[in-house]
């Protein structure tokens, strides 16, 4: 087996350690040594960049290409599994080798990430989005048109459900057809336009028989969660993450703290949403309006949960904006509070905390899955990241260079 050493850099190990000069040994896929003057069969020069654990994205949507009404209505069903490769190609050119899709992709595209067919990052996926009657994830429009954001199909089942009975049965649909994490909205959205962010949705009764059908096949739930009654509810459901947590208040805070509840914070989503509007995206006024108004509220809740301790995990919500500039979140939750250091945790260590994949990813120490970035300059310094990184590894294999992947074949279909 080649030993294969990155050296001349400064590594950030997302232990939460400072970065600080020091070579980093591979063989056999793995991180076998980290210290100064360590020798190998092959040298990575790092000289002028910083050398990190490969990255986490943990709310992306790799079937989705931006939002826009009337675009959906006009593009063919298969177009998306398309789309789905070249955005998989683009996330993991930023570094990014462990997404979590919060809804889209079905297991198809995550056995073929998984297999070699494609290029992409390591997914765990949640295939579809529980949703109530008139919730976030309901796709009935005035005219009497039903367009959900996830529309069903034989690998992804429908996913509005009303009361304990459907919610059961269609949480074990999902398991069924391959979910990893399940997904729930317990609040209206920004993109649903006949709810409210801040009404809650959900009963206790129906989360709870979500909470226990999860926790039976062994996996976690993600909530879709913006204002404070639903993030309360998913709370104290047990509900491992709140995704978004637009209008976090004190009482929430407090709850999230006190039950280690993860916040992804997606603080790229409502910017996304105004600038794909800019753009001339054809969206409901009801859909912009409510981006226009939950901005402020949303950087300042999560400043508030930053402040007081809530464990954070990066995420960006990619595919409501464009895949490829998910780095740009750092600088967003820099903005809230964090400091750089922390805002590095969030994407490596912390992200593969949340998605139990700890053991085997997040940081650079031995014994450890060989994903490494190479990083252009200091990183302290937030600006500019997605133009910045220089070559990605993943399991030992150089997988990215210079924001493009590198084609290393494919495997014969199954």
């Amino acid at each position: 087996m080649t030993r294969r050493v990155f050296s001349g850099g400064r590594v950030l190990d997302g232990t939460g350690a400072p970065a600080a000069p020091a070579d980093v040994v591979v063989e056999g896929g793995r991180i076998v040594e980290v210290g100064s003057g360590l020798d190998g069969d092959e040298v990575v020069d790092c000289t002028g960049a910083t050398v990190l654990p490969g990255l986490f994205d943990c709310h992306v949507h790799v079937m989705m290409s931006g939002v826009d009404t009337l675009r959906q209505l006009q593009t063919p069903f298969g177009y998306g599994y398309y789309e789905a490769l070249h955005n998989l190609r683009r996330t993991l050119a930023q570094g990014i080798t462990s997404v979590r899709d919060a809804g889209g992709a079905d297991l198809g595209v995550a056995e073929a990430v998984r297999s070699g067919l494609i290029a992409g990052p390591r997914m765990q996926i949640a295939i579809s989005m529980l949703s109530q009657t008139g919730g976030h994830g309901d796709g009935w429009h005035v005219c009497g048109a039903d367009l959900p954001i996830f529309a069903p199909h034989p690998g992804r089942p429908a996913t509005v459900v009303d009361g304990p009975d459907e919610m059961r049965r269609t949480v074990r649909q999902l398991l069924r057809a391959g979910a990893d994490v399940i997904k729930v909205a317990t609040s209206g959205g920004v993109l649903s336009a006949r709810d409210d962010p801040r009404h809650p949705h959900f009963r206790a009764a129906e989360l709870d028989v979500l909470v226990e059908e999860a926790e039976a096949a062994g996996v976690y739930v993600m909530s879709h969660a913006q204002g404070a009654g639903g993030i309360k509810a998913a709370v104290r459901a047990g509900i491992r993450s709140i995704e978004h947590g637009i209008f976090l208040d004190d009482e929430a805070i407090d709850l999230m703290l006190q039950r280690g509840t993860w916040l992804v914070p997606t603080l790229a989503a409502p910017r996304a949403v105004l600038a794909a509007v800019a753009a001339g995206a054809s969206l409901p006024q009801t859909v912009i309006d409510k981006a226009r108004n939950v901005q402020a509220a949303h950087d300042e809740s999560i400043g508030r949960a930053i402040a007081a301790g809530v464990k954070v995990a990066m995420g960006t919500d990619s595919g409501v904006g464009p895949h490829g500039d998910n780095l740009t979140e750092l600088g967003l939750m820099a903005d809230c509070g964090m400091r750089p250091e922390q805002a590095w945790h969030a994407t490596t260590l912390s992200a593969a905390e949340l998605l139990g994949v700890a053991d085997q990813l997040g940081s650079l120490e031995p014994g450890k899955r060989a994903d490494v970035v190479v990083l252009e300059g200091d990183a302290t310094d937030l600006t500019g990241l997605s133009g910045r990184v220089r070559e990605v590894w993943r399991d030992g294999e150089l997988v990215a260079t210079g924001g493009a992947t590198v084609e290393a074949g494919t495997v014969a279909p199954r």
